[in-house]
């Protein structure tokens, strides 16, 4: 979005105009929804709705531009992720009983496995590394935030956001050989 744009939809949506809330929900939700997602929360639906109801409640006080902005939205959305998964390890989970969610009724096993390989083997990559590396890349690839907007969101130094984002991918890098792919053997002995 053109900064003149964003700052009359930012003064629009700060008054309450419908269309211009409409307008910041589709321009960030989808990025702020696969952040939720990929860093574990159990209703990333949920949790983004919250995390705009708290933007939209926020945007009289709210000062800035775009860059700022995606800062803000995040640190919400990062505070509030933060919330959900410390009350998940204080209780346990309530799972309501569903049919469609029976494990023992599948409808089409190869659908069911084609839809789901791609999410299971990245959450596997991003649950392989340490905490804050994968902080950082979910943030920096997922969100698409700056290395300066990463640093304020966790609280850290530039410096350490590059070395973290540095590190992440270098183990990202060892745990997938170029060679291979989702469905090749993990030995090419047979070369």
């Amino acid at each position: 979005m053109r900064s003149e744009a964003f700052a009359s939809v930012l003064t629009a949506a700060a008054t309450g105009a419908p269309w211009a809330l409409k307008e910041l929900w589709i321009q960030y939700s989808p990025a702020v929804h696969g952040f939720l997602r990929a860093r574990g929360s159990a209703e990333p639906e949920d949790l983004t709705s919250e995390v705009f109801l708290t933007v939209f409640d926020a945007l009289p006080r709210f000062s800035g531009g775009e860059g700022e902005f995606r800062s803000f939205v995040f640190t919400i959305a990062y505070r509030r992720l933060v919330d959900e998964l410390r009350a998940r390890s204080r209780r346990p989970p309530h799972v309501e009983w569903a049919d469609h969610g029976d494990p023992r009724r599948a409808l089409d096993a190869e659908t069911e496995a084609l839809t789901s390989i791609g999410d299971q083997q990245t959450r596997r990559l991003l649950d392989s590394l340490a905490p804050d590396q994968r902080d950082v890349l979910v943030l920096r690839i997922i969100a698409d935030l700056t290395v300066e907007e990463v640093a304020t969101i966790l609280g850290k130094r530039v410096g350490a956001v590059k070395a973290l984002q540095r590190r992440g991918l270098d183990a990202l890098r060892k745990k997938i050989s170029p060679a291979r792919t989702l469905f090749s053997p993990a030995d090419d002995s047979e070369k």
